[in-house]
């Protein structure tokens, strides 16, 4: 999950005091004798909870280096020009001001001091607080090389989403003008790493792209005969889905044109090259969505993590050794009533951070003792292109145009705010109609040679406009 929940960097645990450059305590609403809740992060779990204390007798404070919530399950179809930015995005200002006790503050977090009961902020000062919830979401994890992050960037914020489409698109604009035919096949593969959710809907979404719609805005080149790559180093794509589904959305894949590769880990990734232990892929775009690692808030803390960097919290999702300290979502390691660890599901935050949100404001203000958390699956989703998704229910499974339908009503119903929805609906149902992409625009560096291309196409404008301005003259 979320990107929205993520972006706060990891400090120091930090003694009290003002730290450089800081301006003391900057909480925005006055101090009163009403008990302090601050939430770190406006993703899932920070947002629902900051919701579930609104109205209530505490006062709240959220802090994001943000100022919109993220719907990052949408985050992919940003980065294939499907939607638009801000088509998934809400001002979190915006969803809380109905609440007249919920402040918010925008702002990096570099640490917290439990001692003194306060959240750090780079140079700003500090929010001191009675109950502090973390809520930052997880990071992209590369397993010990980070230094592949340059060549294959992941999807977890709004920057990484436009990155990518910039890369994509530029990647066709410079195999238009190749002349040299290696070179424009490289140009025109894309790999994905990761062969879960992300991965999957990233290379069906990619696919469309370049097939549907692509396939008429280009002279020189065909672009249905670009090469789409998905690697999974596992035996299977979709492995925390049944076998049976799992096994639906491989040949939906394959009928998009997307090349499957399973059981070949990355051994190496290079400018324009991935190695894998099956052989190496020339590709000018490559997506990492392999996997993730939670957002380093326990190294404010000290809190014991698991494996993945996961605080581990109590089943009220209390932080233990740490009072009035909890964490939720993906930053959190949190058992379900089987005793298996809860995945890093939207649904997963949503749920904990409305619990924690509800029990926190009746604690504060009635003394009512924290329950634990159950949590309640309402489905795993996941699509895998135009009419072809798959859905997990426990005893019942969904798959193809029934479980696509599901999940475009799902995540209508999961946006923030009805122009969201809005503006989502009738975007799906133009892109359905007519194939088309509304977002195909190229807003970051998709790499050095396309410098060029923009520097010569601002030379041609000037010598347009030379002839206009003398004659103006």
């Amino acid at each position: 999950m979320t990107a929205g929940e993520a972006g706060l960097v990891a400090g120091g645990v930090v003694a009290g005091g003002v730290g450089a450059g800081g301006r003391g305590d900057v909480t925005p609403a006055p101090v009163d004798s009403r008990p302090h809740v601050v939430i770190v992060g406006g993703g899932f779990g920070g947002l629902a909870a900051a919701q579930a204390m609104g109205g209530s007798g505490v006062r709240v404070t959220l802090v994001d280096r943000h100022n919109y919530h993220l719907f990052v399950p949408l985050l992919y179809q940003v980065a294939t020009a499907v939607l638009s930015p801000g088509d998934i995005a809400a001002p979190i200002r915006g969803i809380l001001s109905r609440y007249p006790n919920v402040d918010v503050v925008m702002a990096e977090v570099t640490g917290v001091d439990p001692a003194s009961r306060q959240v750090r902020l780079d140079g700003l000062g500090f929010v001191p607080y009675d109950r502090l919830v973390l809520a930052t979401g997880s990071t992209q994890s590369y397993f010990g090389h980070d230094e592949w992050a340059a060549h294959a960037p992941a999807l977890k914020t709004m920057e990484d989403a436009r990155r990518i489409r910039a890369r994509l698109l530029a990647a066709f604009e410079r195999a238009e003008l190749a002349s040299d035919e290696a070179e424009r096949c490289r140009l025109m593969t894309v790999v994905v790493i990761g062969g879960g959710p992300t991965g999957v809907e990233m290379a069906g979404t990619i696919a469309g792209l370049v097939r549907q719609t692509l396939v008429r805005d280009f002279r020189r080149i065909r672009p249905e005969t670009a090469r789409v790559v998905l690697v999974e180093a596992g035996p299977r794509i979709l492995g925390s889905f049944p076998e049976e589904l799992s096994d639906y959305a491989l040949n939906a894949l394959r009928e998009l044109g997307v090349e499957v590769r399973v059981g070949e880990p990355v051994e190496d990734i290079g400018p324009g090259r991935v190695r894998l232990s099956g052989g190496t892929i020339a590709a000018e775009t490559i997506v990492w969505g392999a996997g993730v690692r939670a957002a380093p808030a326990a190294s404010w803390l000290g809190a014991r993590t698991d494996r993945g960097g996961r605080i581990v919290v109590a089943s009220d999702l209390s932080v233990p050794g740490l009072e009035g300290v909890y964490a939720l979502g993906d930053v959190a390691f949190a058992a379900g009533e089987d005793g298996t660890p809860l995945p890093g599901l939207a649904q997963v935050a949503k749920q904990q951070g409305q619990h924690l949100g509800r029990a926190l404001a009746a604690n504060l203000t009635r003394g009512t003792p924290l329950p634990p958390f159950v949590f309640r699956n309402r489905g795993n989703l996941a699509v895998v292109g135009r009419n072809h998704a798959v859905a997990d229910f426990g005893r019942r499974r969904l798959k193809g145009r029934r479980a696509w339908l599901f999940w475009c009503v799902v995540h209508v119903y999961l946006l923030v705010g009805f122009r969201n929805r809005l503006l989502v609906t009738a975007q799906w149902l133009w892109s359905w109609a007519t194939y088309g992409r509304g977002a195909r625009l190229i807003l970051e560096d998709g790499g050095a040679p396309r410098a060029a291309i923009a520097e010569e196409a601002i030379a041609e404008e000037a010598a347009r406009s030379r002839p206009r301005i003398a004659d103006a003259g």
